[in-house]
């Protein structure tokens, strides 16, 4: 895998989840280094299996909500889901390109990863 590939999709998956943080209110110091240590982790496991390169966005999108059940509470809270208590969405597919937030109680795609804001009106 060529390294200015590989850096530009780590690029590319820290801004995505960088917007659906800030559009979710969530994007504080603590929160850029839960998203840094994320990008860290997946630059050595692209570097071990280059085919996996197009899941980076997802797997970062994952590793961040993970980081974030364990500190703070489930993030990012299900917008379409009103009548039933807080739950969050899910990345799907867990491991392939071109990630959604899902919600699997209404069986629904609510955004693309980095696309958040456009559902929560910010």
């Amino acid at each position: 895998m060529e390294l200015n590939s590989l850096e530009q999709e780590l690029h590319t998956a820290r801004a995505l989840v960088m917007a659906d943080l800030a559009a979710g209110d969530v994007a504080d110091a603590g929160i850029v280094s839960m998203v840094e240590d994320a990008i860290v982790h997946r630059r050595w496991w692209v570097e071990q299996w280059p085919e996996g390169v197009s899941f980076v966005t997802g797997l970062v999108a994952q590793d961040v909500q993970d980081a974030l059940l364990e500190e703070h509470g489930r993030w990012p809270l299900c917008p379409v889901c009103t009548e039933e208590g807080p739950h969050a969405l899910d990345v799907e597919p867990e491991l392939g390109p071109d990630p959604h937030w899902v919600c699997t109680k209404a069986t629904v795609s609510v955004a693309r990863v980095g696309s958040l804001a456009e559902v929560l009106g910010r």
